[in-house]
């Protein structure tokens, strides 16, 4: 049989038994919001270093620009350099090739561009360079790397580039003149940064 006190304790906010039960209710409480914030510091501090580590290096973005010395090609010589792992076509035409190049018409071409617009101007003197093509050298069919930058390699019907994978034909502007590829060799960003230096990208 219960004791008068507990049968005074029924109904009351005051005894023992729901004391006790409100406590570990608030100890619970407590616990697991102090157990969801650790949990939220523990995420952000995995999640940092995974933003962190998405964000370019120092190094990539030192890549992200190639600068080439131009001062050693000679007219009709041909170079190869690596920009943000492609190569990068430079060529120092002769007068001849650029002649031809300029004589060509839309007519003449499958992705119509004149030479005048594949070239730039030198910030330094003023003038035009034609002289210096600067292309990203993979084949806008199927990302082969056409041949032209060697005397004995196949230049091709145009002299200028020719893809040893499916037979695209550039001419001495790097614009598609026959075979499946659909557009001109891609001009990338440049500038002089002097008259015999350039800075890709």
């Amino acid at each position: 049989m219960s004791s008068s006190a507990d049968q005074g304790c029924k109904g009351h906010h005051g005894c023992p038994s729901e004391h006790n039960h409100e406590d570990g209710s608030t100890r619970r409480d407590f616990l697991t919001l102090t157990a969801g914030a650790m949990g939220a510091v523990g995420a952000a501090s995995v999640a940092w270093p995974l933003v962190q580590s998405m964000n370019p290096a120092a190094d990539t973005l030192a890549m992200a620009t190639t600068e080439v010395d131009l001062s050693n090609v000679k007219e009709g010589q041909a170079i190869t350099v690596v920009w943000r792992g492609k190569p990068v076509f430079i060529r120092r035409r002769t007068q001849k090739e650029i002649d031809e190049a300029r004589a060509a018409t839309d007519a003449d071409l499958k992705d119509p561009q004149s030479d005048q617009d594949r070239v730039k101007q030198s910030k330094f003197n003023g003038k035009d360079m034609p002289e210096w093509l600067i292309m990203v050298g993979v084949c806008t069919h199927l990302g082969c790397v056409p041949l032209g930058q060697k005397p004995t390699d196949p230049h091709g019907e145009f002299d200028g580039w020719f893809c040893p994978c499916h037979g695209s034909q550039y001419d001495s502007s790097g614009r598609i003149r026959k075979g499946p590829a659909p557009k001109n060799l891609e001009i990338p960003p440049y500038t002089f940064t002097d008259n015999n230096k350039i800075k890709i990208g």
